[in-house]
């Protein structure tokens, strides 16, 4: 309101997040383009007709860590469940084999013992025979049942139950652990600006965006790479629907690598050999099939697993002609960060052509800075003395 009265220029005005506007309400006349790589870096990629479905049984670890958390805590209750079930079974056949449910009945009823030594002591039925199953595999040992020297059996088969539920847990455990440690759970924390911007920096187009890091743990070696992901057709007739391009970037200290303790924008110049040398502003809009997509990757300092964050920047959301406002300030002898403007941009001159125009014809920077809207106003500071000299002093 303030930028249509006039009274605060609109070069000078920050843009509204994209939280506010939402996306249904901008266009309706196109659907938008369906995402490579979603915004939480999810990748929207449907595999169908998976003929060799016994490829995910040779590496059953994997599949168990992959799957979803009600599917592993029902393996997990089962895996236990049905093994007490098999071995509580084994148990009442080794019982019913030897004669020790007939014995029992003799003894309930009053009978002799007549020197009888069972196989397991106290087993009188099958649900006897399943709480000595749990007994024996997560060793609780209440000392009413146990093994005697009858029967050899039943001493392999103790030694086969201990050994498979030493497995069982071993692979149930560390499939639980591997999934509550699994590397996109840091990721949560690393977060990118909602937009990407294009602006002008040392007098050339520059693609950026802003990355930053919510915990004090440092990402240690941390590297970012960006790609450009669009359908382009080859000179035989080739249709490549999601062809792939890696294009180069420019940080704060130089290369790929970056030291992420605070937000960092990270710069792409657009030069002869980037695939965005012909991209304008005409060319950023929801019809445009353009996606750019970012890659952040590194080792988390407190577990040392590594870690990958992605997300994309479809064509309409990347704002021409402005650049993030700062975050980082110095207060009380530290350097502080507001992530409340993370996503904020701000209106700059930038000409309105693309990397390649621009190239050809550097007078439009010269044309654009000379113009009202490309100036620079300073503002003048008065001074004021700190002292005064009286009169009386002079004299």
């Amino acid at each position: 309101m303030l930028s249509r009265k006039g009274i605060i220029p609109e070069e000078y005005v920050l843009t509204r997040l994209a939280e506010d506007v939402p996306d249904h309400a901008r266009y309706r006349a196109r659907e938008r383009r369906a995402r490579f790589v979603g915004k939480n870096g999810a990748c929207n990629v449907a595999h169908k007709n998976i003929r060799e479905q016994g490829r995910f049984l040779q590496d059953v670890f994997t599949t168990l860590v992959d799957l979803k958390w009600p599917h592993t805590l029902l393996i997990f209750t089962m895996s236990f469940l049905c093994t007490w079930l098999l071995f509580g079974m084994g148990w009442w056949l080794i019982a019913f084999a030897h004669g020790d449910l007939d014995h029992s009945t003799q003894v309930e009823q009053g009978g002799d013992p007549g020197g009888f030594v069972p196989c397991v002591t106290s087993i009188q039925s099958f649900t006897s025979a399943f709480l000595f199953s749990i007994e024996v595999q997560v060793t609780i040992g209440f000392g009413g049942r146990m093994v005697t020297e009858e029967c050899p059996a039943a001493i392999l088969v103790l030694i086969v139950q201990n050994i498979v539920g030493l497995v069982i847990n071993a692979i149930m455990l560390g499939c639980i652990f591997m999934k509550t440690a699994q590397a996109h759970r840091r990721a949560e924390t690393l977060i990118f600006s909602k937009h990407a911007v294009i602006a002008l920096r040392e007098g050339k187009l520059c693609f950026m965006l802003r990355v930053g890091d919510l915990r004090k743990s440092m990402i240690i070696s941390a590297t970012i790479r960006m790609q450009v992901v669009k359908k382009t057709t080859s000179l035989e007739g080739e249709v490549v629907p999601l062809h792939q391009i890696d294009i180069q970037m420019e940080n704060p200290v130089g290369g790929n690598s970056i030291f992420l303790v605070a937000p960092l924008i990270v710069c792409h110049v657009i030069d002869q050999n980037s695939p965005l040398y012909d991209i304008s502003p005409l060319h950023l809009n929801h019809q445009e099939d353009l996606e750019v997509i970012v890659i952040l990757e590194g080792v988390v300092e407190t577990t040392g697993i590594t870690t990958q964050a992605r997300t994309s920047y479809l064509a309409d959301e990347i704002l021409w002609g402005q650049r993030f406002v700062p975050v980082v300030a110095e207060e009380d002898g530290r350097y502080s960060v507001d992530y409340s403007k993370f996503g904020n941009t701000v209106k700059v001159p930038t000409p309105s052509c693309t990397a390649r125009e621009l190239e050809e014809n550097r007078s439009i920077i010269d044309t654009m800075l000379q113009s009202p809207k490309g100036t620079i106003r300073k503002r003048t500071v008065r001074l004021k003395p700190k002292f005064t000299i009286s009169d009386d002093f002079l004299f």
